[in-house]
């Protein structure tokens, strides 16, 4: 009975069930630091070129955030100004091809990281929305004693949203409003119907209580694969460059901010008519250029209803192999296209 029962035993301790459980229970272990360790990786360190943007910036504190500009003093000759709004997921450095060009041409050129973005602030269990985003546009202005000049924007992506409502309060003279000299918007989502996001923003924006699960699997690979859509496939960013743009996001924690940017999206929808009358009833100067190749906002679906309601605009169509990223993907057309259309007016 005795060895009856110690093979018995046995059979259990050697049973396929046990062996299974055992097999997860050393593969939990091996997990578990090797997660703890992904989910608290530091950020890479800035490349040259990085940490040069950043030490010729500067920050201001807006409501006890601190966020991120860079201001250069340019033309002698000229006494114009541009602000530089840029989109997502990105940040000022998006504009650091045609910085020098534009300090050519304006007495000054402002960039700004948006909060949320790139060296500015980004804080959790915050509710970010566009609104914000302009209040903040305007109290640099403020800060920088340029709140009675005359302003030209370019934007581009997410910036083109915000643009839109600093027109809109423009128009409207809302308290603290900008005195817009001219507007210049590239490849945003200005029509939400013409508008496609791409799968990993929708999947970010409407996880809702695993968006903070999904948010920290975001790594360098998958970043790298959703940016290089939307830009053409002869004009896609250097290895350095994917990490010079993956830098600026994991910068302050992006990562983790992401779904809560990307509820501008809803924004999108729900001030539709507002931004869009703005733009369709302006008396500014308007000018678009457009990367052709854009999957986001596709040709010509996006660039026919642009032409159609917004009729007094210019436009300038850059070449068939330009996408979403115009101003990195075509820096020299970018550049002279909007030089072309500040000297038309």
């Amino acid at each position: 009975i005795v060895a009856s029962g110690e093979t018995s035993c046995l059979e259990d301790e050697s049973s396929p069930e046990r062996r299974m459980k055992e097999w997860w229970i050393q593969v939990a272990l091996l997990a578990a630091p090797l997660i703890a360790v992904y989910l608290h990786l530091p950020p890479p360190s800035l490349s040259p070129s990085l940490y040069s943007w950043r030490m010729v910036g500067t920050f201001f504190t807006f409501k006890d955030h601190r966020i991120f500009y860079r201001d250069s003093m340019g033309a002698v000759g000229s006494s114009d100004i541009v602000i530089l709004l840029h989109g997502f997921p990105t940040s000022s450095y998006d504009w650091h091809k045609i910085w020098e060009g534009l300090t050519l041409r304006f007495n000054r050129v402002i960039a700004l990281d948006f909060l949320g973005f790139g060296f500015s602030d980004k804080p959790r269990l915050h509710r970010y929305s566009i609104f914000e985003q302009a209040d903040i546009v305007q109290r640099l202005m403020v800060e920088l004693g340029l709140a009675q000049q005359k302003i030209n924007i370019l934007a581009h992506d997410y910036g083109d949203t915000v643009a839109l409502e600093l027109l809109y309060r423009s128009e409207q003279s809302k308290p603290g409003h900008l005195t817009i000299n001219s507007l210049c918007l590239s490849n945003g989502g200005i029509f939400p119907e013409t508008n496609h996001p791409r799968f990993i923003q929708k999947l970010l924006k409407d996880s809702g209580c695993f968006s903070p699960i999904f948010t920290r699997l975001m790594n360098y690979y998958f970043f790298t694969k959703g940016i290089s859509a939307v830009f053409g496939p002869h004009t896609q960013p250097t290895n350095a460059e994917y990490w010079d743009m993956w830098t600026m996001v994991r910068v302050n924690d992006g990562n983790l901010v992401m779904d809560s940017l990307l509820q501008f999206i809803n924004q999108r929808w729900k001030y539709r008519d507002r931004w869009v009358n703005a733009l369709t009833s302006t008396s500014v100067p308007l000018h678009l250029i457009y990367g052709p190749l854009d999957c986001v906002n596709p040709h010509p679906e996006f660039l026919d209803l642009y032409q159609k309601l917004v009729p007094k605009s210019t436009v300038s169509v850059l070449d068939d192999h330009i996408s979403h990223y115009p101003q990195l993907e075509d820096p020299l057309g970018f550049e002279q296209a909007y030089i072309n259309f500040i000297n038309s007016f």
